[in-house]
This record gives structure tokens, sequence and C-alpha cells, in this order.
């Protein structure tokens, strides 16, 4: 088991590991009411290890469940869900657990920041993408029909259960949405070590090792944990370089219906990100090869789905969250990452011919 502390006022810890789950109590400290909120498919399997815990301890604890998918990522789905947890009686000393991927932590953890005007909220993700990502930082949201993620608020966790025992059933897919993220990790400059684990671990990897997959959960959660403690609200601008290959990634998703997992979007916009970085001359042209290749070894796509335009995704791009004035973007350069305002279209273009959009 692997603890990594997010060093915010108050902390709190990240436990990576088999059976993580079961120390959901650990956190709650006197909280005597607990809400366990997740999906069908997931509470299934997982729902009764932290139910078993709760009531283990004299908690009153009850599990309650959302619509699957990122559909149910609405302010509708937070009124429903605020509205049980009203009948059911939780109260502001009480908690929620969101236990689940990033739609179930992006969601339910946007109901415990509203709720009484904050309820307290233990992370339990289920999936690779929202261990290594949406559980850690407390950056909460759901989706309008405009863009992904507009309306939000950050409400950071009690703590972070990682539990690895939860990924040996999860679809192939899902698994290699999470890789896109881990990639990412892998590019950052704070990610040598993520980088040498998938140089050195990548059939494990592949294979969901457990004692492996610890590793690289618990190292690329010390990423996000470090760049998070630098800029917890993003004020400063420090943790925008998190967004690496976000801007395009969340215009394909939006404009696609959401057909591409989170995951393949970012892998695209990793390529995407560099291959502008280098027409911009920012990095040298073997900066794309080595973000390919990479990709390539996780079994992640590099080129957008077939009918994607170019005019929809400038569109989507110009309404994400980063941009100043027209289009922003997470660009390596010779100062590490850092946010590009408004390059010129000409570029745009060619980085975009190069994942197969237009041209």
């Amino acid at each position: 088991m692997r603890r990594v502390s997010v060093a915010l006022t108050p902390p709190y810890d990240v436990l990576v590991g088999p059976g993580a789950l079961a120390h959901v109590g650990d956190a709650l400290g006197a909280r005597r009411q607990v809400a366990v909120v997740s999906q069908v498919a997931v509470a299934d399997p997982h729902a009764d290890v932290a139910l078993a815990a709760l009531r283990g301890e004299g908690r009153e604890a009850e599990c309650f469940t959302i619509p699957d998918g990122e559909a149910a990522k609405t302010l509708g789905t937070v009124e429903g869900l605020c509205r049980e947890l009203a009948v059911w009686g939780l109260r502001r000393g009480d908690a929620v657990v969101a236990l689940g991927g990033g739609v179930v932590g992006d969601t339910v953890g946007l109901a415990a920041a509203l709720y009484h005007r904050g309820v307290a909220v233990v992370q339990a993700p289920t999936t690779l993408l929202a261990m290594v990502d949406a559980a850690i930082g407390g950056k909460t949201a759901v989706n309008l029909p405009e863009g992904k993620n507009l309306v939000g608020a950050f409400h950071q966790p009690l703590a972070v259960l990682a539990d690895i025992d939860t990924l040996a059933s999860l679809p192939a897919s899902d698994y290699r949405s999470g890789l896109g993220e881990v990639a990412k990790y892998a590019l950052l400059p704070e990610g040598d070590t993520v980088a040498r684990l998938l140089d050195a671990h990548a059939a494990a990897v592949r294979d969901r090792d457990p004692t492996v997959l610890t590793e690289l959960v618990a190292a690329s959660a010390e990423v996000k944990a470090t760049i998070v403690a630098s800029d917890p609200e993003e004020r400063t601008g420090a943790r925008a370089r998190l967004n690496y290959g976000h801007t395009l990634a969340h215009a394909l998703e939006t404009t696609a219906g959401y057909s591409v997992t989170h995951g393949e979007a970012v892998a695209i916009g990793l390529v995407f990100a560099v291959t502008l970085a280098s027409v911009l001359e920012r990095v040298p042209a073997d900066a794309v090869t080595r973000v390919v290749t990479l990709l390539d070894g996780l079994r992640l796509p590099t080129r957008a789905p077939t009918g994607a335009s170019v005019d929809e995704l400038l569109a989507a791009m110009g309404r994400d969250k980063k941009a100043h004035v027209g289009l922003t973007f997470v660009l390596p350069g010779p100062d590490g990452m850092t946010l590009v305002d408004d390059p010129p279209r000409v570029a745009i273009e060619q980085a975009l011919h190069a994942v197969g959009v237009g041209g």
C-alpha cells in the first residue's frame, strides 16, 4: 500500500493499493452518517466493501446510484441526488463517498460541494483514469450542451482511496482510457518516474499487474499532488499544465457526442499539442516522435476519428475554460509547459492535419 500526501490546508492522503477501499472509514472522524454514491454497474461489485467497512464501525451507511455515462453529468443529476440525500436525512456534518469513475467523482463531488453549502466527500475512484487524475485535486463539475465541465466548483476530498483491486474487472476500453492520462504525466517535466515505469514495465502495465499498477498510480498521483499543491484553484497558472493535450481532447469529446473516451481524446490531444509546439519552433521535431512512440506502446490512438471538422473543433476549443481571449493551449517549450494564447490559425490547422483533421 502506498500513501501520497496532497499538501493543502488541510492536507489529505491518496491511499493506493489492493484493498484500499476497506479503509474508507479512516478519514471520516466522528461522522456517523455516510452516503455511498455510485452507479449500478460499479455498486454491484464494489459498494458492499465500502458499506461493510462503514457499518462495521457503527456508522449509518446507505448506497445511492446515479445514471451511467457522460450524459449523467448534468445539473439535473445533481439536483436529483441532493433531493435523495435530503429525504434520507443527510446533514451538514455527515459525509458522502463518491464510488466510481470520473463521472461519479465529478458529479457527486459537485453535489457534495453544493448540498448544505458543502458536506465532506471521500473520493473512491474505480477506474484508472479517475485514480490518476479526476479524483485528486478537488475539481468537480458537470457538462452543458455547449461544452464539458463548464459548471463546477473546487471541493477538496477528505481522502482518496485508489483500490487497485477494482481495476481487474474494468472494461478494456476504460482501462486504455486511463492510460491516456498516465501518458500525459509521463510527458510532464515532473513525470520522470512515470516515464521510467512505462518504459520498464510496459507489458505488465498492459496486463494490469497489481504491483506495477500500485507503483504507477502512486507515481502519477505524486505528480498531480505536487502540481495541485502549487496552485489549488488554478489562480497562478501553474496547475494549467495538467491540461496538456486537453484543449483539443475536450473539443473532440464534445463534438463527437462523447463517443470518444476521455483518455483516447487526450492521447490525440497530446499529438496535436506537441505538433503545434513543433510548428511554433518551441520544441524540436523529434519531440513529436517521442510522443507518438509512447502512445503506440500503450495502444492509444494518435489520430482523430473520421468526420472531425476543423471549424467545429476550433469553435469548441474557443469555449475552453483556459481560454483568455481566443484560443489558449498548454504547450511544451524551452521554459517547460506554459500557456500559449492565440497561435496563428495556419499553425493550428497544420497540427490538426497531423492528427487527421482537415487537409
